[in-house]
């Protein structure tokens, strides 16, 4: 008995099973899903100054159009993150696998820092920007997976909804330093055409730098209590495709619930900056502001939608951004495109955002809960890393290219089609809350 008991300390120690405890851990894990977003949304942020340095043209919807397919390209690769991120998370831990995804993200965001535009050696500037893409795309492919994953296993049941809830709160914390950063250097520190010289690049180094900074944080972390039950066990089916094949219904339910959510947060985040911009004829700077103040309540009222699934259920909360995504859409965007008002549009842009709330404050424990532990890193990964690539990441591609077609409520009604679509899963699914294959350590 002695032998047995020296041979399993670890698993009992390294759980937290006070409230404290969980708190520290998933504080713990969230703050490398903050890093790494915000290295993630300058591109986003910042590609109203650098695109011009990348892709020299007198268009600036050209330039954009361009900037927006490389970052397609770095969505492409979030499945290859979430498949090779997802199976080390399931086959290693939690914890080893997000201090690597955060180590990728610093190097993509060291190589944009650092490398001369287009006028100083040609064709290999946008090369060497794909290339920083792509292993940031590997990264945050990896990252969501892994960190959902994570921060579900270690709530309670209770509560799981509500703690689960800030891996969105600081998703878009990131986003929001990442629009700070460009206020202060708008406003306060650079002119406008130091921005355009080189004052982007400042925001990519300090991404790199904080990224490096939690490398080494993440390395205290607490492994989770779902994975090291599993750790005795053989890992030679943990994390692999073959294991994830037999959850089909699982693996096409992630992809159809994320498919709409995304496109709807993409569009009403990310893309609305430039929306404000290049459509509704606001200046950069007003963009910024109003892009920044709707994200900041935002990023509040996750943990409010997160802790009233834990309540009524997550089905609900789905359905209801469904419903209203659906009948929205069209008439908020087209209010945007004609306003001129600064306020009008930050209610217009914080009206669509209360609604994407029902998605974006749960989604991440309705995929952990639909999984077993042994392939749970991989099955939330994986296939949201698809849809993602699909339908968020070429949010702002397909929205440029019908403005540069000329029929730019195309894709109003594109956003619309692809809510009410996943709004056909949302009414059949269980609800997850009461279905869950996340055990309450």
């Amino acid at each position: 008995m002695k032998e047995e008991t020296k041979d399993k300390p670890s698993t009992t120690k390294s759980i937290p099973k006070t409230t404290t405890g969980r708190i520290k851990s998933i504080i713990g894990g969230s703050l490398g899903n903050l890093v790494e977003w915000y290295d993630w949304y300058v591109y986003t942020a910042f590609s109203l100054y650098f695109s011009d340095a990348f892709f020299p043209s007198d268009n600036q919807t050209m330039q954009l159009l361009n900037t927006a397919g490389i970052l397609a390209i770095g969505f492409l690769m979030r499945p290859v993150g979430g498949w090779l991120m997802g199976t080390f998370a399931d086959r290693y831990g939690r914890k080893k696998a997000l201090t690597a995804s955060v180590l990728l993200m610093s190097l993509g965001s060291f190589i944009i820092t650092v490398t001369p535009g287009f006028r100083t050696i040609g064709v290999a500037a946008p090369l060497m920007l794909v290339l920083a893409r792509i292993i940031q795309g590997i990264s945050v492919g990896g990252e969501y997976g892994t960190s959902a994953t994570y921060l579900s296993e270690m709530a309670g049941k209770k509560h799981r909804g509500f703690y689960s809830s800030f891996q969105y709160v600081t998703l878009i914390m990131g986003q929001l330093m990442a629009l700070g950063v460009l206020i202060l250097l708008q406003r306060v520190f650079l002119s406008e055409q130091q921005l355009h010289n080189w004052g982007w690049r400042i925001p990519f180094g300090i991404g790199a730098l904080l990224a490096i900074i939690t490398m080494y944080l993440r390395r205290s972390l607490q492994e989770s209590a779902s994975f090291t039950n599993e750790s005795d066990q053989s890992k030679s089916m943990h994390g692999t495709l073959k294991a994830l094949a037999k959850h089909p219904k699982a693996v096409f339910t992630v992809i159809g619930l994320t498919a709409g959510g995304t496109l709807a947060f993409y569009t009403f985040t990310t893309y609305m900056q430039k929306f404000l911009v290049n459509t509704s004829g606001f200046s950069k700077s007003s963009a910024s502001l109003v892009s920044t103040l709707t994200i900041a309540v935002f990023m509040l009222l996750q943990p409010v939608f997160g802790l009233l699934s834990d309540r009524i259920g997550r089905k609900p909360l789905l359905i209801g951004f469904g419903v209203l995504g659906t009948l929205t859409t069209v008439p908020i965007l087209t209010l945007l495109s004609e306003t001129k008002d600064v306020w009008v549009a930050f209610a217009l842009i914080l009206a669509a955002l209360i609604i994407v709330s029902g998605y974006t404050s749960i989604n991440a424990v309705v995929k952990a809960e639909l999984f077993p532990a042994n392939v749970r890193a991989l099955g939330v990964g994986f296939p949201y890393a698809i849809a993602v690539s699909l339908f968020g990441g070429s949010a702002e591609y397909i929205a440029l290219l019908f403005k540069n077609e000329h029929h730019q409520q195309w894709f109003y009604w594109y956003v619309t089609v692809c809510i009410a679509l996943s709004l056909i899963l949302y009414t059949t699914m269980n609800d997850t809350r009461k279905h869950s294959k996340i055990e309450d350590e």
